[in-house]
Formats: C-alpha cells, structure tokens, sequence
C-alpha cells in the first residue's frame, strides 16, 4: 500500500509540476536565471518530501508550489514593465571581453574569475583571448561570445544604447560617446527618450525601435 500511495503522488506532482512550469512560461524550460533556479529547486524539493511523507497530506506541497509560482508569474510581469526592477531581480549583461581586451574591473564586480572565462573559451574551442572581439556575460551565467573574422577587421555587432527608455552608460562608455550625444540625435529625429523602446549601435549607425512600432 505504501509502495503505491508513493507511485499515485509521483505521477501527481509529474504532472502537477509539468502544468506549473507551462504557467511559468516557456523561458523556464531554458537557461535559468536566479530567481527560476530558486523557484526550481524549492519546487524539486517540496515535491520530494511530499513523495516521502506518504502520511502527510499533498495539499502541504500543493499550496507552497502554488504560491512559488504565482511570485514566479508577478515577477515576470513587474519585469516586463519595469527595467529597474528587471535588473535587480535577474542582474544585468556585463561585457567582459571588449575587442580583445579583458575587462577586469567588470570581472571583479561579477565576480567571474579568470579560470571560469578560459573554461568558457575553451569550450567553445577558442585559444587565445585575442581572438575574441566581444565576450558577454549573460543573467543566467552564460558567456556568449563573438569571434573576430579571419582578418580581425572589426566587425558590427550591435551594441545596445537603449533599452527599454533608459540610457545604457555603459555602452555609450564603450563607443566613446555621451549621453548628450544620443539625446541630442533625439531629438534630431523628433523622438522622447521614453518614446524608444529598443535601440542599438552599429557600424557608425543607431537603429531604433519606437514603443509605437510595437505589437500590443
């Protein structure tokens, strides 16, 4: 009897869970953030004791799971409106190979030591940092990397200036241009910086993405 009460509760929480993650959204069955590994884990692991402890009823695991995941819902939806509360919850990319040049100061802030970026080269069968032109360090840990062509001539990735009405200093930092500058194209193009949903450097150029173009 015991051995089937742990069967019945096992394919409960299969498909109980299987449901919870689908309500999570389709970015869960990827790389994790911060908060989705959390979540995942403590998931994982209520469910487990539920499974252990045939005398105690599901609903002390269902109700727990349940709550997890509607924190998991509001937050996903809070970030959707707030790129601030975005970054605080999930962390922010950090560019940590900059035309073949390690930034170290980014590094330390990250946290990311020298051992963990070689490994990450390595795995992507890459000798020398030299041949990196950009290397950034993504929310959930990942290095995505972008090599330099055969001729080292650099290339025209597009480098993020504006996100979601907010000014990224960094970047503007890394291009060699200010604030001022990008306001004032601006509003050479009759545009409000809240008006900017998505704009991006590239080969000399901006390309921008108006909140008006958007799909709603």
């Amino acid at each position: 009897m015991i051995f089937i009460s742990a069967i019945i509760r096992t394919v409960f929480f299969y498909f109980f869970v299987t449901i919870c993650f689908r309500v999570m959204g389709k970015r869960e069955i990827g790389k994790l953030g911060v908060i989705d590994l959390i979540v995942s884990i403590l998931i994982a692991e209520l469910c487990a004791i539920s499974i252990e402890n045939i005398n105690d009823s599901i609903f002390l695991a269902v109700l727990p799971i349940l709550v997890l995941v509607g924190i998991e819902v509001l937050f996903a939806k809070i970030s959707l409106k707030s790129r601030k509360f975005r970054t605080i919850v999930s962390g922010r990319t950090s560019l940590i190979i900059n035309q073949g040049k390690i930034n170290y100061k980014e590094m330390i802030k990250q946290r990311y030591t020298l051992d963990d970026l070689l490994l990450s080269l390595r795995q992507e069968q890459i000798k020398n940092i030299e041949d990196v032109e950009y290397a950034f360090l993504e929310n959930n840990g990942r290095l995505s990397i972008f090599k330099y062509n055969m001729f080292k001539i650099k290339g025209n990735y597009p480098l993020p200036i504006i996100i979601d009405g907010i000014i990224q200093k960094d970047t503007l930092k890394d291009i060699k241009k200010s604030s001022l500058w990008l306001k004032m194209y601006l509003k050479k193009q009759q545009l409000l910086l809240e008006d900017v949903f998505y704009a991006f450097y590239k080969g000399s150029k901006i390309y921008i993405i108006k909140k008006s173009d958007l799909i709603v």
